[in-house]
């Protein structure tokens, strides 16, 4: 198996798509470049910025073959792999394994409630069935069902997974992540953006940071000065984010984002239907805060 290094600013990257809602190859390979070029640490197609939970498993395919092409092993790939079921999401994992990604993301089943032994098994069989690193992805207020923290630490114990990223918001949640695998070689990313610099004190590894797709540069440098030891600098850089994570508020946090990067002049379209509308007042709204960002220097 491959020997990974879970660290850093991983960008959930977006889909970019054309005005019919197929994938603009164009654009894409135009955004991984744009991410590696402002030091960012990872990449990981069809997450949930990159509507990896509307995408087809050809879609998904296609994508995973065009950032890998385009990033020729400059950073790792992360592929976002998770389905509803276990047989589905083995089935993804494989292909995402044949094409060549670095580290598998799976997302916990959503839809039905299933229980932390049902969720073990899950994640345990995948492991058994693929020969690749896997990180964990807790995100509960999209799923519906939550890894708890005494899960983490059981799964941690198997080879091959090696990490996990936690989306709940729920800061006391991450670092019960952190506490129960100290003692393990097991990565905690932080997939909100405002805790990124707080994981990271707390002894975690880095975060999956979906307003990297807005400000790249920006968000990989909270980890690098960081980890250069300059902790007023990073927090500075932390806080800075603040307002554009205001514009939440408006819709679907990652509808602001492909928003956002569409304000700034690039052709990612929208989210597809019908995920993909912004009011009047949130499009004010984003255009002031990327115009008072821009003035600051953040890109």
């Amino acid at each position: 198996m491959k020997k990974i290094e879970i660290k850093g600013i991983i960008t959930p990257i977006l889909t970019p798509m054309t005005e019919d809602e197929s994938i603009n190859e164009k654009e894409l390979r135009n955004q991984v470049n744009r991410q590696i070029n402002s030091g960012i640490h990872g990449l990981f197609p069809f997450g949930t910025n990159g509507e990896g939970y509307i995408l087809s498993f050809e879609e998904k395919e296609t994508v995973l073959k065009i950032v890998i092409d385009e990033t020729k092993g400059r950073v790792p790939i992360y592929a976002g792999t998770g389905c509803i079921g276990t047989k589905e999401t083995i089935k993804q994992s494989l292909m995402a394994q044949s094409i060549g990604a670095d580290v598998l993301s799976i997302i916990t089943p959503s839809f039905g409630a299933a229980s932390q032994d049902e969720l073990y098994d899950h994640y345990k069989e995948i492991a058994e069935k693929v020969h690749m690193p896997i990180v964990l992805y807790n995100i509960p207020a999209r799923t519906g069902n939550s890894l708890l923290p005494s899960t983490v630490a059981k799964l941690a114990k198997i080879e091959n997974i090696i990490g996990a990223k936690d989306s709940s918001g729920n800061f006391d949640n991450m670092l019960q992540y952190i506490e129960q695998t100290r003692e393990m070689d097991f990565s905690i990313l932080s997939g909100n953006d405002s805790l990124i610099l707080w994981c990271l004190l707390a002894g975690g590894n880095g975060g999956i940071a979906g307003c990297a797709n807005v400000y790249p540069k920006t968000m990989a440098s909270i980890y690098d000065t960081y980890v250069a030891g300059n902790l007023d600098k990073a927090r500075e850089i932390q806080d800075s984010i603040r307002s554009f994570r205001g514009c939440f508020k408006y819709g679907n946090p990652n509808t602001i984002v492909k928003t956002a990067v569409a304000l700034l002049g690039y052709p990612v379209g929208k989210c597809r239907k019908p995920f993909c509308k912004v009011p009047a007042d949130g499009i004010i709204a984003l255009r002031k805060v990327l115009e008072e960002n821009k003035a600051k220097g953040m890109e």
